[in-house]
């Protein structure tokens, strides 16, 4: 029986609606070999998840997913295996997370000005965990001041939209090489989705390596079947390992299950085993 896995998931130590220890639960019941909790910007999620699968059959591996801005647009850049004692990621992430609410206070004083009445308490009270743009969001719908979470984002927390702001993050040399420094196997994560020219994408793919790009995310819920292909040739051709998620966010992202993204996507055991195998001769612990 072909067992499958998860490498891209989020709690809502980040801007996910699972609690780690449910995140585990529900990979449990949903029958995956493995997990990586991959929250943005926080490690946050990561022991109590671990702690929760102990001494059961699935595998919690340590991740987070970094942000880096280019002249295009942003990256995202994924670190799996990471070890447990990281202080100077755990800084840089901490100066990242007070940037992000600084920044949702700022959004939310510009919905304000456009003369709408929400405030950061409200917005706080409806996360359970990391306050992100979506729960900003959800209490605009709750107030019927949008028909839903998409029209929000579309007119006013979306780059561009009304009161949107832009946010502080890393370089995507900085994002690679802090989590490189790590030992950890450093992916580009779902490079199609923002839509980016393919010859800029495959030349920032080039030049990452140098800085510690050691994978590319080949499957996930947003690329379709030619983007799998291209992701695939690029791996080939860069010596790149291969990685695959949902980016599952619970029900911040209808459609999207634990352990089966949009389009029927599920990620067979063996891509797992052949990211350890690289690893193993690297010289590198699993």
């Amino acid at each position: 029986m072909i067992q499958y896995i998860d490498l891209h998931t989020h709690s809502t130590a980040s801007d996910g609606t699972d609690s780690p220890v449910e995140l585990v639960r529900h990979a449990r019941e949903a029958g995956l070999a493995a997990i990586a909790v991959t929250d943005h910007d926080t490690l946050g999620g990561l022991a109590p998840a671990c702690e929760a699968a102990q001494g059961d059959a699935i595998r919690v591996i340590r991740g987070c997913e970094l942000s880096a801005r280019t002249p295009q647009g942003e990256l995202h850049i994924l670190g799996l295996w990471l070890p447990e004692d990281a202080p100077g990621l755990e800084a840089q992430l901490a100066a990242l997370r007070r940037k992000r609410g600084e920044r949702n206070a700022g959004m939310v004083r510009k919905l304000q000005e456009l003369g709408f009445d929400i405030n950061m308490e409200e917005v706080s009270a409806l996360a359970k965990g990391s306050v992100g743009r979506p729960h900003i969001a959800r209490v605009m719908v709750h107030k019927g001041f949008v028909g839903d979470e998409r029209e929000a984002f579309q007119r006013y927390l979306g780059t561009g939209g009304k009161a949107w702001l832009p946010k502080e993050v890393l370089s995507p040399e900085r994002a690679v090489g802090l989590l490189a420094g790590l030992g950890a196997t450093v992916s580009l994560a779902h490079p199609f989705i923002h839509g980016y020219p393919v010859s800029w994408l495959e030349g920032a793919v080039r030049d990452l390596i140098p800085h510690g790009l050691d994978a590319i995310e080949v499957w996930h819920s947003e690329h379709d079947p030619a983007q799998t292909r291209l992701a695939l040739e690029w791996a080939k051709r860069y010596d790149l390992g291969m990685t695959g998620g949902s980016d599952y966010h619970g029900s911040n992202k209808p459609g999207i299950s634990l352990g089966k993204g949009r389009g029927g996507l599920r990620i067979p055991l063996d891509v797992l085993e052949k990211l350890e195998a690289r690893r193993r001769a690297q010289g590198r612990p699993c």
